[in-house]
């Protein structure tokens, strides 16, 4: 009976069974949201204007001379964007946006990898496909590929310089980071981290990579000045269409002017106890955690804080919520993870029967999600300093003293070398 048994019960670990059944569906949610949303495109696209630009570059027409009234989708990048852009306009517009969705999804593709790379898994993990299939039931990821955004191109940066920035390899982790800014500096908070590190020579490449673009493109473009002149101020007005800001949110709403400062200074100041508790309990102990919470807490801050917030940044911060992996992430709460839903769900909630409730649902999901996020994070991290200091532990040396001359559980390193497929989430008991 046990060898009939064998036969008709075939046993299955999950690790094998999660690719088999993740990596067909995952497949075809790629090829939807690329070859049929992507291709087809909506109301908004961003990719023309950035291919307008890069024409009139090569043609040596002014770039930035369009009306920034308008609602339209607008050309926002420096010029040492423009020079890196400029390739683009090599080829007709159809052909060159079609071009630009395959390797947006390339870089998604490796995106993934580097993520799961980052957290000790190898490519032949069941995490791969599980990320992948993440990755693409987004609204992030979806409106990335559908407007055709340059967004995929950041989070595959910020994924390359984490992971040269754990091995240590800082010039080089200097150069993925460097080229997103030259041509989008949403991450350029996170310079916050090698400069807390003491890992001071990745600030040469990320800093001096978009400087010397600069200094390359600036006598190449017809009205360099235009930029600093017309685009930087339009950059720092917070716009009342398509901003999931807090000020974006709140001149759309009518909120009076003293509650968004209020609200401003709030989160701000959630985000600063927050960096100073990862800094102070994380940063030698779990380096990991320390970088990948950290870079989510700046960005939240950032989309939330800042003039301009936009509901397909959210994908850089899927480091952040790839910790719910380790032992110790602040995602390891529902309501995290209900704010995850509100700024990357790709429902709509619009209502035919409730038009104004589900109007005022749909304009405000991304930034309630946003918010709920940083809140989640923000108590995490306040409960442990709280029962901390109940409890008489306040430093690392306090810790390590109340555990001397027994074992202790100490964070693994992250298996970094990619040979390893068990990930990072275990602790090993050494003896002190």
């Amino acid at each position: 009976m046990a060898i009939l048994d064998r036969y008709l019960h075939p046993q299955m670990s999950a690790q094998r069974t999660i690719p088999l059944v993740l990596w067909p569906i995952t497949i075809m949610m790629i090829f939807h949201r690329s070859v049929i949303l992507g291709v087809n495109g909506d109301r908004t696209d961003d990719f023309k204007p950035v291919y307008q630009a890069a024409l009139q570059f090569l043609n040596r027409q002014p770039v930035y001379g369009e009306n920034l009234n308008t609602v339209d989708p607008h050309y926002l990048y420096p010029p040492s964007g423009t020079l890196l852009m400029a390739p683009m306009a090599i080829i007709d517009p159809e052909r060159a946006r079609w071009l630009f969705i395959a390797l947006s999804v390339i870089a998604l593709v490796a995106s993934a990898y580097l993520l799961a790379k980052l957290f000790g898994y190898s490519a032949r993990s069941w995490v791969v496909p599980v990320v992948l299939f993440f990755f693409f039931s987004t609204e992030t990821v979806a409106h990335t590929l559908i407007f055709t955004n340059f967004n995929s191109f950041v989070l595959l940066g910020m994924l390359a310089f984490m992971l040269l920035m754990m091995r240590r390899r800082d010039l080089w982790a200097g150069v993925p980071i460097g080229l997103t800014i030259a041509v989008k500096p949403v991450l350029l908070p996170l310079l916050l981290l090698p400069l807390l590190n003491r890992q001071w020579r990745v600030l040469v490449t990320a800093i001096g990579i978009p400087v010397i673009l600069t200094v390359v493109a600036w006598p190449l473009v017809v009205d360099p000045k235009e930029f600093i002149t017309r685009t930087m101020p339009y950059l720092n007005e917070a716009r009342d269409y398509y901003n999931s800001s807090i000020a974006g949110n709140g001149a759309y709403f009518g909120v009076a002017d003293w509650l968004i400062i209020l609200l401003r200074v709030a989160f701000l100041a959630m985000a600063v106890f927050a960096l100073w508790f990862l800094y102070r309990y994380y940063r030698r102990t779990d380096e990991l955690l320390w970088l990948t919470t950290s870079s989510g807490v700046l960005l939240v801050t950032t989309f939330l804080v800042g003039a301009l917030g936009q509901g397909y940044y959210s994908m850089l911060l899927f480091p952040l919520l790839m910790t719910v992996f380790l032992t110790g992430s602040t995602m390891r709460n529902w309501p995290a993870w209900l704010g995850v839903y509100g700024c990357m769900s790709f429902d709509s909630f619009y209502s035919v029967r409730w038009e104004a409730f589900g109007r005022q649902l749909e304009f405000n999901k991304v930034t309630w999600g946003w918010s709920l996020l940083m809140i989640a994070v923000f108590c995490s991290l306040l409960f442990r300093y709280l029962d901390m200091r109940r409890a008489g532990v306040t430093s690392l040396d306090d810790g390590a003293g109340a555990g001397a001359g027994a074992d202790t559980a100490v964070p693994v390193p992250p298996a970094l070398s990619g040979d390893g497929g068990e990930g990072r989430g275990a602790v090993a008991t050494v003896e002190k």
